[in-house]
């Protein structure tokens, strides 16, 4: 029985622990105040248990406004600290960095260019840059090549989103939750953006999707793939619910006005010198918007790119040849005219 003796302790100890006390300041078990780590509430010295303190008073004391001249000194102390750092001219405060300072920074950057990349996990980790380059005054420049704008929620089904690439074909992604590739309509916009964001982060090769409100930055994946040549295309069939931005032009053909926004975007889907699959669907139904008709259209291409400009066939994904006497592109592996 010495075994229960031991646990009969035990007992008479949590009592005595748990017991209420006479006079003490603990509502709990009565013990002894102690100031807490709360400003305002009190702590057990027992039981460590915390309630209000009846007899604290808040102090209210008046925040200082902020002047335009506090902010500017505080600017003035930041640019001296940083012109006397080894961090001299990252912000264009001081060029004139030495040799040491420019290797400093020259093996930082390599660092962000070659370590900030690679796949990542969209339902724990928050995207983070694919790599940070600068220009020549050591200013960060943007890595986005394209975004997403989800302008209304009202997805009433056939939305389809494209990026392709020449060479690395097309990925799809749909306004469809049964589709492994497709996204879903959220209670907002912002939840809708999240969605169609998760589903690019993990199913394409060409792209890293970054979300802010009802917008989605893109930026690719591999930095031997060139800017100019990623093509993004939106395929709403309904009301406009969501648009494609790529350079500040948004690739959407009820948003024309005039010939000029149509040769706007002709100069930015001939920036590689090829007409994707996609980019000649946008440019057919920006041609049907405005009444332009295909001869125009293969004038206007001439006069901007010459007869180097190719087209990627739809059929077997090689570069068709543009004969201008046909005002068309012919595909010699097809034998077929694009």
């Amino acid at each position: 029985m010495a075994g229960f003796g031991n646990l009969r302790k035990g007992r008479r100890e949590a009592v005595e622990n748990l017991g209420f006390t006479e006079g003490g300041d603990c509502p709990r078990c009565g013990g002894d105040a102690q100031p807490s780590t709360m400003n305002g509430y009190l702590s057990c010295v027992s039981c460590q248990h915390e309630w209000p303190d009846p007899d604290y008073v808040e102090e209210h004391s008046a925040a200082a406004i902020p002047t335009y001249h506090q902010d500017r000194e505080k600017i003035e102390e930041f640019k001296k600290e940083i012109e006397s750092g080894s961090l001299a001219g990252v912000l264009g405060v001081e060029k004139n960095l030495s040799e040491e300072q420019e290797a400093s920074l020259a093996r930082l950057e390599n660092k962000w260019m070659t370590g900030m990349k690679g796949h990542y996990n969209t339902a724990t980790e928050e995207r983070k840059p694919l790599m940070i380059s600068f220009d020549e005054d050591d200013n960060i420049v943007s890595t986005e090549v394209g975004a997403l704008t989800i302008v209304s929620n009202g997805f009433d089904g056939g939305e389809e989103i494209r990026l392709e690439y020449p060479g690395h074909g097309t990925e799809f992604y749909c306004y469809n939750v049964s589709d492994p590739l497709g996204w879903r309509r959220g209670a907002s916009a912002a939840d809708t953006a999240r969605s169609i964001t998760n589903v690019i982060n993990n199913n394409s090769n060409l792209v890293y999707a970054n979300v802010e409100g009802a917008r989605i930055s893109l930026e690719l994946r591999n930095e031997d793939l060139k800017p100019e040549s990623l093509v993004l295309f939106v395929d709403d069939p309904g009301g406009t619910d969501i648009v494609a931005e790529k350079n500040g032009v948004v690739l959407d053909a009820r948003n024309l006005q005039d010939f000029e926004d149509y040769r706007n975007i002709v100069e930015l889907v001939l920036e590689d010198g090829i007409i994707s699959p996609s980019e000649d669907q946008l440019l057919w139904s920006m041609r049907q918007q405005l009444g332009i008709d295909d001869v125009y259209h293969v004038q206007m291409v001439l006069e901007m790119y010459g007869e180097e400009t190719l087209k990627e066939c739809t059929s077997c994904g090689k570069m068709a040849q543009l004969y201008p006497e046909y005002a068309a592109w012919y595909c010699q592996g097809c034998e077929e005219w694009c």
